[in-house]
């Protein structure tokens, strides 16, 4: 009789050995695996986040720090609750999209902006076709063997101030010091009058 007490007792230690042995195998093998992906994401994303293709954000850099740390631990997270691996690599996840936005926000930034030497203005479909008629009635005016009889007009007050805005959004992109006359306001005070001695029921820009 003990000697079957006894080979009971030695075949449940050995189960639960047995059992112990493969849920041990089995988190090892599932925190490698973990940590392996990481290590492989991290090489796929890491061209776009790092600065200057080689400087890591402090963000990302203390993510993957706590991480390393954590990495080899044995963690046991309660039931219901978060593994803590789990938890930094949300962190990790969270600091390396923020890093890409980043870098990604800037590098858009600087391709919108104007090339060096270059200015950008913004002009509405109106005061470009505006610019584009008005200049070239210019030029031909400008030029000496221009003989030409057509006349062209402003169909109405309207059509007068959406040109008068056009040309000034253009002389408002002149850089001060580089601009043929010394103050903005005078040139928009000409043209207002203009418009207003015109179109005597116009309202008066130059006061509202």
């Amino acid at each position: 009789m003990d000697i079957l007490l006894a080979l009971g007792a030695l075949l449940v230690a050995l189960v639960f050995a047995g059992w112990s042995c493969a849920r041990s195998y089995f988190e090892n093998g599932r925190r490698r695996g973990e940590e392996d992906a990481t290590r492989e994401i991290l090489r796929g994303v890491s061209s776009h986040y790092e600065l200057n293709g080689q400087n890591v954000p402090a963000s990302v850099a203390e993510a993957l720090t706590a991480l390393k740390a954590a990495s080899g631990k044995r963690r046991k997270a309660a039931d219901g609750s978060t593994d803590p691996y789990h938890a930094l690599l949300w962190r990790l996840g969270d600091a390396i999209g923020e890093a890409c936005w980043l870098k990604g926000h800037a590098a858009g930034i600087r391709r919108k902006a104007p090339a060096e030497g270059r200015i950008r203005v913004d002009l509405s479909l109106t005061e470009l076709l505006q610019i584009s008629w008005l200049s070239h009635l210019g030029f031909q005016h400008m030029m000496p063997n221009y003989r030409g009889f057509e006349i062209h007009r402003f169909s109405g007050e309207q059509d007068a101030q959406e040109g008068a805005k056009a040309v000034g959004r253009i002389e408002a992109a002149i850089p001060a010091k580089e601009r043929p006359f010394a103050d903005l306001s005078h040139q928009f005070e000409n043209r207002q009058k203009l418009i207003c001695d015109w179109w005597p029921g116009a309202p008066d820009r130059l006061t509202a």
